[in-house]
């Protein structure tokens, strides 16, 4: 993520930048969550940053009593006008769409930490889960049980009355506690399923994807029409998804995997080289012992924020 300074100058960071800058962690968290695209926060985080500095005749924090729910509730609106944009973006997409993943790199690549991959954090199959709400089911959901937002200050942040912010509130947690059960699996857990699935799928080893794959796993392939072959639709079936993870056909010239935390959970990255060429990121069953749902993100205009595969 890119910082934000003042535009056009190197002068010191004033106080109303200042007060921009300690809050961009949580406006980013806040955003992406709603947007599920990298790309698309910070440019909604530029527009909050260009609407809190027009503020005022240029003197933002006059009469703003508090700076985090006015520039919390810019940004969510300016998300929520965003949204129609990628709406429109998502009807010509090809093939199975997948949130931009968040991969962190450095120190944060192996522990829970770092920028905008902490507790607020939500995982890249709840991502998907939520693009099937509504835009304001999904603001309320992001704000009340990600970041712990009462509903009054909901309220005041989308326009709307508590009591309507209550019902947008239900129906979004019924909706997603239907679609996806609560269950994390221990990040020892998730690590080791993903390096015995790598092992597998490197080795071309079917018997030993049998083994790792449930009966009912499904397989999504986001490759945007940029990579060949990617399938259109997911992939049912553990027979199917092992054809299909054994196929090499389409993979990178020089593959390397490393293992990176993804969205907060332990997942894999595929390099070719030093570049990145995919994101792997597996759904465990209750139990821990087998994989149940894979989402690789392949779309190259997705995996720029990507740290290289350099060491």
């Amino acid at each position: 993520m890119t910082e934000i300074t003042a535009p056009g100058t190197d002068a010191p960071i004033d106080e109303a930048t200042g007060v921009f800058v300690d809050h961009r962690e949580l406006l980013f968290g806040v955003v992406y969550n709603m947007l599920g695209s990298v790309a698309d926060t910070e440019d909604v985080l530029q527009e909050t940053w260009l609407s809190w500095t027009a503020r005022g005749g240029g003197a933002p924090l006059a009469g703003v009593d508090n700076p985090r729910a006015y520039l919390v509730r810019v940004a969510v609106n300016h998300a929520l006008r965003r949204r129609a944009t990628i709406s429109r973006r998502r009807e010509t997409y090809v093939g199975q769409w997948l949130p931009e993943p968040l991969v962190a790199e450095g120190e944060a690549a192996e522990t829970a930490e770092g920028p905008a991959l902490r507790s607020e954090s939500v995982s890249l199959a709840m991502l998907v889960v939520l693009e099937s709400l509504t835009p304001l089911e999904r603001a309320v959901f992001v704000l009340g049980e990600v970041f712990g937002y009462p509903h009054a200050e909901i309220a005041d942040v989308i326009d709307r009355s508590p009591a309507a912010v209550r019902q947008l509130a239900r129906r979004a947690r019924e909706h997603v506690h239907a679609r996806r059960p609560r269950y994390d699996a221990h990040p020892r857990v998730r690590r080791e399923a993903t390096e015995r699935f790598v092992r597998a799928a490197l080795g071309g080893d079917i018997a030993a994807l049998m083994e790792v794959l449930a009966p009912d796993v499904t397989a999504w392939t986001d490759a945007g029409g940029k990579r060949k072959p990617a399938s259109l639709r997911p992939v049912h079936g553990r027979d199917k998804v092992a054809r299909l993870l054994t196929s090499g056909r389409g993979g990178p010239r020089n593959p390397v995997w490393r293992y990176h935390r993804v969205n907060g959970d332990d997942a894999a990255v595929l390099f070719d080289g030093d570049a990145p060429f995919a994101v792997l990121v597996l759904d465990l069953t209750p139990e821990g012992d087998r994989v149940c749902g894979i989402y690789v993100v392949a779309n190259p205009d997705k995996l720029a924020h990507v740290p290289t595969g350099k060491v």
